[in-house]
């Protein structure tokens, strides 16, 4: 029987899922297919609706192989394992003549569990049990979540929270869910023959295709005992955003608070003296943490050696005794030493860390605030770890939007612990890298605006001017703004003054309300503007006039105060390199990258993005952050921007008239 081809398979799920086929699609699956078959490696950046998601699901279908695809949002995840592969599989089996399976796997606490559900919550402050819905009053918000949970657990079949609609605050679904450490584990537990999690993995066990998040494949390969089934392909998508996940996984915090709950929940499971030993421990380093200051530690201090060293002989300590006794006195005994443990074993990892000291890893205190200070360690690079966990065993695939940064994918493969493309060597990972394109018309379609007649951005300094011209933009497109700033404090001073300015132009503000409530009214009323941080820059998908004009503040270099990434750079140039251009440099140029993505999302989209930061258009590393933004036509005239922003607001008026 012939192999059916490629090109057949992929019109073939094309069609299916109502798409329309594009060159760039074609090229990605056959550099996959390749890939796959050649068992190296492949980072392949796919703009905006080239229809990635097939360009890579085809092939790995076609192939065999198991695949296992890791995605950063719940978003993707959905569209994969609710719309793409269902209408994908159905749409090749008659070529395949085989109906390969899919499924979706997360951590542990995304599922409820029925023990918690059942038996209730291990409770700190006293022996046996809480029962949340005795003490939640029925009347309250969270009285009806608790209520609403136990009620949904007997009609779900898969427990996964993102399935409850609506959804229930942290605080509730904290009360029924554990986490994998607090699990007693199916063969221990009384419903663990019924257990939502238990489930999911034996369906990923059988699944030809495996669709997972960041986190879940950071703690596959960090932590050493595998969650996910072997799989002979890793499809990586949303993969700018790989690094930063895996850098959280690995990151270890230690808060008084922190320490003093798991001081609670193990005392009355073991000896007094043992219990007094971590009281005492959690004491001396509350105390050392009540005067610690913000900033990186390059040499632990003497008195946080101290403290750290009593709290991990204290914290091993519990751990030989918990293990070690048993108390028939506590009720549901299994559970209450379970979530002790897992407490106990967090802050004993994180001391030993930080006082066995690594080259490798950066210790900091932050402080909050609202939670006070914590004291936190973070490797410095994850990419020797990537490349001995993720390269060296099957095929992997990368895919974004944003990969290609100042020109080539070697910024981004060095992070992910890739030698520049090219390089060979006999542990070096076989790579490269293709730019598939885009659908859209980007030099017509678009403007990238740089306000060069701006003052520079002064850190935490007043920028009058800045806000004028935003203003004038804003009044100028008749709202349709999505605001993105360097800083929650930027956004809200702008939401302020611009909405006594201007208030014939509602501005949403990120905080005000859930990230989905406020996008959905930014897009259902073209004079609505949206202003935030961070996750609106890559959160948005706005197509068509309601988002009309993209406004960044100033260049997204990270805080010079950021302990992690001064760090990093401080080790790019000690080791010879550019350390501004390899770190700073190229977190802005991602990020600026994804932000002007939110702009054109469809084919009839039309707008400017405006970038208010002068040095965009005058500093030297100026023309590396341009060339990693879309290819819209240039200006730095501000008459022919605000001409050009009235002619799309007119234009759109008169096609929604």
């Amino acid at each position: 029987m012939t192999k059916p081809s490629l090109p057949d398979l992929l019109h073939a799920a094309v069609s299916a899922v109502g798409g329309t086929e594009r060159p760039g699609q074609v090229t990605m699956a056959e550099a996959v297919a390749e890939a796959i078959d050649d068992n190296s490696h492949l980072l392949v950046q796919a703009g905006t609706g080239t229809g990635k998601s097939l360009g890579y699901l085809v092939p790995a279908l076609a192939q065999g192989e198991r695949v296992v695809v890791a995605t950063a949002t719940l978003a993707l995840q959905r569209q994969l394992v609710e719309r793409d592969l269902p209408r994908t599989v159905d749409a090749l089996h008659p070529q395949l003549r085989r109906r390969p399976q899919f499924a979706m796997l997360k951590g542990r606490s995304n599922y409820l569990c029925l023990h918690r559900l059942h038996e209730g919550v291990p409770q700190d402050e006293e022996d046996g049990l809480f029962d949340p819905f005795e003490a939640a009053a029925p009347s309250s918000k969270l009285g009806q979540d608790l209520l609403r949970l136990r009620d949904w657990s007997d009609e779900t079949e898969t427990g996964d929270r993102d399935d409850l609609t609506p959804g229930v605050s942290d605080k509730a679904w904290s009360q029924v869910s554990v986490s994998s450490r607090e699990c007693l584990g199916a063969s221990k537990c009384a419903y663990g023959a019924e257990c939502f999690a238990e489930a999911a993995r034996e369906r990923a066990k059988l699944a030809d295709v495996v669709v997972t998040n960041h986190a879940l494949l950071a703690i596959d390969a960090i932590e050493g005992a595998p969650v996910l089934p072997q799989h002979e392909v890793l499809i990586v998508d949303e993969a700018h955003e790989l690094v930063s996940r895996v850098t959280g996984v690995a990151t270890g915090e230690l808060t008084p608070g922190q320490v003093n709950r798991a001081v609670r929940r193990s005392a009355k499971l073991v000896d007094e003296k043992v219990a007094d030993q971590l009281q005492t421990a959690a004491e001396g380093f509350e105390r050392v943490m009540e005067l610690a200051l913000p900033g990186r530690l390059e040499k632990i201090p003497e008195d946080l050696a101290y403290a750290l060293m009593a709290l991990r002989d204290a914290a091993r300590a519990v751990i030989t005794a918990l293990g070690s006794t048993r108390d028939r006195s506590v009720q549901d005994e299994d559970a209450v030493r379970k979530q002790a443990m897992a407490s106990v074993e967090t802050v004993h990892g994180v001391a030993e860390r930080i006082t066995q000291g690594s080259e490798y890893d950066v210790v900091w205190y932050e402080r909050h605030d609202r939670f006070g200070a914590s004291l936190r360690v973070a490797p410095l690079s994850v990419s020797g770890l990537l490349r001995e966990k993720l390269f060296t065993e099957r095929s992997v695939v990368l895919a974004s939007a944003t990969l290609k940064l100042g020109g080539d994918f070697n910024g981004v493969g060095a992070s992910l612990g890739l030698a520049p493309e090219g390089t060979t060597g006999d542990d070096l990972p076989v790579w490269k890298g293709i730019d598939v394109g885009s659908p859209f018309d980007y030099p017509k379609q678009g403007i990238l605006y740089v306000a060069k007649h701006l003052s520079r951005p002064a850190r935490d300094g007043e920028r009058g001017d800045m806000l004028d011209e935003l203003a004038e933009l804003m009044e100028a497109a008749g709202g349709r703004t999505l605001g993105l700033f360097s800083s929650m404090r930027a956004a809200q001073q702008a939401a302020e003054d611009l909405r006594s300015r201007i208030p014939e132009l509602p501005i949403l503000l990120q905080g005000e309300d859930t990230l989905g409530e406020l996008i959905k009214n930014f897009a259902a009323d073209p004079k609505t503007c949206l202003f935030g941080t961070l996750s609106l820059w890559q959160g948005v998908d706005v197509p068509g006039a309601s988002c009309q004009l993209v406004v960044m503040d100033k260049i997204p270099f990270p805080r010079p105060d950021d302990p992690l990434m001064s760090a990093r750079q401080k080790a790019v140039e000690e080791a010879g390199g550019n350390g501004f251009m390899a770190v700073a440099a190229t977190h802005a140029a991602l990020l600026m990258a994804q932000g002007a993505g939110r702009l054109v999302r469809a084919t009839g989209d039309r707008g400017v993005v405006a970038v208010l930061d002068p040095r965009l258009a005058t500093a030297r590393y100026g023309s590396y952050l341009k060339s990693s933004l879309p290819d819209f036509w240039y200006t730095t005239d501000r008459n022919q921007v605000r001409k050009s922003l009235a002619a799309i607001d007119a234009a759109s008026k008169a096609a929604s008239d």
